[in-house]
């Protein structure tokens, strides 16, 4: 199977799994015991959080583990919420569900978000956060890197505006870790959300980066893990596993990123041989392995179930949110018309992908939509127009 879709979760390196197999059998302890095989545990997960903390430039201090970048997201926001009084809050309009769900959550409970609107190619409106109200903001949020398109934000200048005045500022940067370099403080955030399973580690393991000076309601209360704020005992093999991937997407950033752009490249390259063929935030900085397109009168779901029976796994958007039947929010967002979001396609790739394999994707996406190539032959059929 040719695998495009690293963005909703990426393979297991197999390094990774190495370090993890000790902590998944023989050292069983529980890291709050004191007796050895408990201060063994105690010892793997500080060096995992001495290694996640290095691949953003964090004290380690800094590092809260969680169940994955979709706790770290609710805890950043349902734990600011929840420790102050209401108000507004200020967040991007292509958020990922795990930010925008606890939102509208919130919104039930007395709070009001002000929605960053987004241009054409994705990026936060500058003159609309100049415009905020200022008093009434009680924290922000905005994501580092679309999950959808990959644009990358200018969090570093935004997180300015808010910090100036007072008001703490989130950023989802999932998507950005092991992919760009991330230095927590420059960024400007006082708090940034991880998760292991993008960077080829483990499912079921991420972090909260949080400055020392902020104050957050746990959401998990028992034990006083995690500093008191992720209550409960910590799954030793999942984090030995992403501080373990994390400490190999640091030391392998800069090939991986020229491998990736250099894939993305040649599929823009290829795309443009399609009729109709629309890439979407072409003039966007975006992360180096990620590319949304849509192909003018098709379906983007039924391309997607089409090459899978071709053997190539792609999606349709956010893992998140396939399957609804519904366009992108974010593309809505950025003012695609619905019929064309519907189009959409995304193709993520990975450090094990090849030239060889995008050629052969253009090859199948082209006889797909009835363009004809060397083996073609009326072999794959044509899709259906939206």
């Amino acid at each position: 199977m040719i695998y495009f879709d690293h963005n909703a979760t990426t393979p297991l390196d197999e390094r990774v799994l190495d370090a993890m197999v000790p902590y998944l059998g023989a050292f069983y302890g529980n890291p709050s015991s004191l007796y050895r095989m408990g201060r063994v545990c105690r010892g793997a997960v500080d060096t995992a959080r001495e290694q996640v903390a290095a691949l953003v430039g964090a004290h380690p201090s800094e590092v809260v583990f969680t169940s994955g970048g979709t706790e770290a997201n609710n805890l950043a926001l349902k734990g600011l919420a929840f420790s102050r009084e209401s108000g507004v809050i200020a967040a991007g309009a292509t958020e990922h569900p795990s930010v925008s769900e606890p939102l509208e959550f919130l919104k039930t409970r007395g709070w009001r978000v002000a929605t960053i609107p987004v241009d054409g190619n994705g990026m936060a409106d500058a003159s609309y956060i100049e415009s905020l109200p200022a008093g009434e903001l009680r924290f922000a949020t905005l994501m580092m890197a679309n999950n959808e398109t990959g644009v990358i934000q200018n969090i570093a200048s935004i997180a300015d505006w808010f910090r100036e005045r007072g008001i703490v500022f989130h950023c989802d940067a999932v998507q950005a870790a092991g992919k760009i370099p991330l230095d927590f403080k420059a960024s400007g955030a006082h708090l940034m959300s991880l998760s292991g399973h993008k960077i080829y580690g483990p499912k079921g393991v991420g972090a909260l980066i949080l400055d020392k000076t902020v104050m957050l309601e746990p959401l998990l209360h028992g034990g006083g893990q995690e500093q008191g704020l992720r209550g409960g005992t910590e799954n030793v093999a999942a984090i030995v596993g992403f501080g373990k991937a994390a400490e190999l997407a640091l030391s392998e950033l800069e090939g991986r990123r020229a491998q990736l752009l250099g894939l993305r490249k040649r599929l823009e390259v290829g795309l443009e041989t399609i009729p109709g063929a629309i890439l979407f935030a072409k003039h966007a900085e975006r992360l180096p392995n990620t590319l949304q397109f849509g192909i003018d009168g098709y379906d983007g779901e039924a391309l997607v179930m089409n090459l899978d029976r071709q053997g190539i796994a792609v999606s349709s958007g956010s893992a998140c949110a396939s399957g609804a039947g519904e366009p992108s929010p974010v593309l809505i967002a950025m003012g695609v018309e619905p019929e064309v979001a519907k189009s959409a396609i995304r193709a993520s790739f990975g450090k094990s992908n090849t030239e060889a394999e995008v050629d052969r994707f253009l090859e199948v996406l082209k006889n797909l939509v009835g363009i004809p190539t060397s083996e073609s032959r009326g072999a794959i059929p044509v899709m259906p127009v939206i």
